[in-house]
């Protein structure tokens, strides 16, 4: 599944706990945003890595 997707499940999810009281299901919902957001940091970092690596090779 996209990150986006997994994004509006996890904001849906923390709504709908916020409606219904089901503090749970709020938890959940911010969990699932926060890991989207570190497999995005971490794809970020890992292309800049990359990005350096084949800087690094094109100067030798």
């Amino acid at each position: 599944m996209g990150d986006s997707v997994d994004k509006a499940k996890g904001r849906l999810k923390e709504i709908a706990g916020k409606i219904t009281g089901h503090e749970r299901l709020e938890a959940e919902g911010k969990t699932d945003q926060m890991k989207v957001k570190i497999r995005e940091k971490a794809a970020s970092v890992r292309r800049r890595a990359e990005g350096i690596r084949d800087s690094l090779k094109r100067d030798h």
